[in-house]
């Protein structure tokens, strides 16, 4: 990078007079080559905000090199950007005006670098929408509207660049002001000004323009002083995202940045999600006096009176004013990656400085941004906004991005790579709180079902040998832990090599290896599992018992298939043994089999391939396991 142009990202022009210390952020954006740098360009050149020389040193390069002079050179800090003469990545220039000071967010218009647009525009309060007079509104321009209203921002204001390419033509202005306004109408937003202007010629960016007489409206510099300042966020609920704890003398500091709300010694903090409680002992400053309240938009370090395990991405909060506390969150996300995003793909969501491992549940719609409609999809791709289901192993405190704007919202990471923007939109909030910590500090089913994002169950696969029980299990047991599910399977074989390797097969002790088989899948369904229980279990009155000892979360599932059909696969060749009487008591041949006369399920294998039988039995297995839902709904 640049030295000198680094200087002019970072340092504020010392011709700067203004006395207010305010900042106002806001964000230009808009499609690449629509003219977004050569506007700031013009607008620090106007605004004398320019470091000394900087303009003579920038235009004896442009001659030097042969070319025309652009404003955007102001800009282009990477020698790639001036090559290619596109922004890549997102610049902070401050200028002011004689209202206040302004922090310009530059965010990058080309599809590829949309990511740091996002970031970018994450921080802004307001923002100026360019078109190009010539190419009017594109696709990425309203992608670009669609993001500021997703994140939230309400103070839009249209600059129609490059209208000296139209001969300053009102008509051509006119209807494109009518496009733009009828699309952000949409996004029930409403641009507060939309000002046609010439950024390479300096028409209505500080002063008014004589070429365009037929328009009376504001200068851009105009515009940018009719936005209003966001409130101070000090009435809402508490956030302090923790940052990290250090030790410093004998003090334990606890320091983050508050993003809403306020605190003062004394309050009684809880750190969410841990539910970990203790009072604000100081709040500490170095070489000034101790305050005793501080406030959101400040950074903090505070002293407990409790030594806490306290850790980087909990949420300091009052307990009467929590997040939402949760596994599963509903989120509006747009997808920057190129690789799609599908159900059952892990990543992590980050909100403030909390990172919680997510699974994607489900993709509820993806959204046309031409027409703002949903539509059903089985993936997201690239640049696509859309609304999914994230369900966490670890507990989430979570905001809603319509209450909390700073904590509602967030970014995926895929190994450490932004891979999208993400608005929380609901959490499905549970009470776990009540459940994980008691005075026993127990861990509940319930609990754990909250974690594995399923409910546990007993599959009790009843059949002939033969009938294809083992095949159907082993396969739904790899079809669940694909998708996330912690599945388990309980083999007559495997069981009998240990748990019931003292049993023989009389009918006194088949009835006691289904009596153990049902005590070892209970405790594993309570533990949280889909317990997968392939068993011939011929007699009714064993598989009774087993439902009683398990109770609701049994299933009995009748894998049907004739004797016939059972003995032609004979796969470990015991019907061939047991005709021959090596085999005695063998089930179908001299031992009876009493098929189930009400089971939840019947899988008819010789009626149908197995793949199909597999497919009945997924089907009815994924319901009866699901937890409720979030019911997501559009609010655009």
């Amino acid at each position: 990078m640049d030295g000198t142009v680094h200087a002019l990202k970072q340092v504020e022009p010392a011709s700067a007079t203004v006395a207010l210390t305010e900042r106002f952020p806001f964000a230009i954006v808009g499609h690449v080559d629509h003219g977004k740098s050569s506007l700031i360009g013009r607008l620090l050149h106007d605004t004398h905000s320019l470091p000394e020389g900087k303009f003579a040193e920038l235009k004896a390069a442009s001659d030097k090199r042969g070319g025309q002079f652009e404003w955007s050179f102001l800009l282009d800090a990477l020698q790639a950007e001036r090559d290619q003469g596109i922004t890549i990545d997102t610049t902070q220039i401050f200028f002011h005006t004689a209202k206040r000071r302004y922090v310009i967010i530059d965010a990058p218009g080309h599809k590829e670098f949309l990511k740091n647009a996002i970031s970018g525009v994450a921080q802004a309060q307001a923002a100026i929408l360019v078109i190009d007079a010539a190419e009017g509104v594109r696709e990425q321009t309203r992608r670009h509207a669609l993001i500021l209203q997703l994140l939230g921002l309400r103070q839009i204001a249209v600059a129609v660049n490059k209208v000296d390419l139209i001969d300053f033509d009102r008509v051509r202005f006119d209807a494109i002001a009518r496009e733009i306004t009828e699309y952000l109408a949409q996004l029930k937003l409403s641009p507060t000004n939309i000002v046609p202007v010439s950024a390479r010629n300096g028409d209505n960016i500080a002063e008014p323009s004589a070429n365009m007489p037929w328009y009376q409206g504001p200068t851009i510099l105009q515009a940018l002083d009719s936005f209003q300042s966001a409130p101070v966020a000090t009435d809402q609920p508490l956030r302090l995202p923790v940052q990290d704890v250090f030790k410093f003398d004998e003090r334990r500091l606890v320091v983050g940045r508050i993003e809403s709300g306020s605190l003062r010694v004394g309050d009684r903090l809880e750190f969410a999600p841990s539910f970990k409680q203790a009072k604000v002992a100081s709040i500490e400053t170095w070489n000034a006096p101790t305050p005793l309240t501080a406030h959101a938009g400040q950074s903090v370090a505070i002293t407990l009176d409790d030594e806490l395990f306290i850790e980087r991405g909990h949420v300091a909060v009052h307990s009467d004013r929590r997040p939402v506390l949760g596994y599963r969150a509903s989120l509006r996300i747009f997808w920057l990656d190129n690789q799609p995003l599908k159900v059952g793909q892990r990543l992590k969501l980050k909100v403030a400085t909390a990172k919680y491992a997510v699974e994607v549940e489900r993709i509820s719609a993806v959204i046309d941004v031409e027409k703002l409609q949903p539509s059903e999809a089985s993936e997201i791709g690239r640049n696509a906004i859309a609304e999914i289901t994230v369900r966490s192993r670890a507990l989430m405190a979570l905001d809603l991005a319509a209450d909390m704007q700073r904590t509602g919202r967030g970014v995926l990471l895929r190994e450490g790579d932004i891979v999208g923007g993400a608005l929380v939109l609901s959490a499905e909030a549970s009470d776990v709180d009540k459940r994980l910590v008691g005075p026993d500090h127990l861990v509940t089913r319930d609990a754990r079902e909250a974690v594995n994002g399923h409910r546990g169950a007993v599959l009790w696969l009843t059949g002939l040998s033969g009938s294809g029980k083992s095949t159907l299990a082993m396969g739904l047991e790899r079809l669940l832990f694909q998708r996330g599910r912690q599945a388990f399977v309980l083999d007559g074989d495997l069981l009998r090599q240990g748990v019931t390797s003292d049993l023989g097969f009389s009918p006194k002790d088949r009835a006691e290896n289904i009596r153990r088989s049902a005590e070892v899948a209970k405790l594993l369904a309570d533990a949280g599992q889909v317990v997968i229980v392939s068993l011939i279990s011929p007699y009714a009155e064993d598989r009774d018992r087993a439902r009683k000892i398990i109770g609701e979360r049994f299933h009995e599932i009748y894998v049907k298939a004739d004797l016939a059909t059972c003995e032609s696969r004979d796969p470990k060749g015991l019907y061939k043994a047991a005709r021959s009487g090596a085999i005695k008591n063998f089930t179908g041949i001299d031992a009876p089999y009493e098929a189930p006369q009400q089971p939840e399920l019947v899988i008819d294998t010789t009626a149908q391939p197995m793949e199909r039988s597999l497919a009945a039995l997924t089907a009815y297995v994924e319901p009866a396991i699901a937890l409720q839902l979030v019911k997501d709904a559009w609010a655009i």
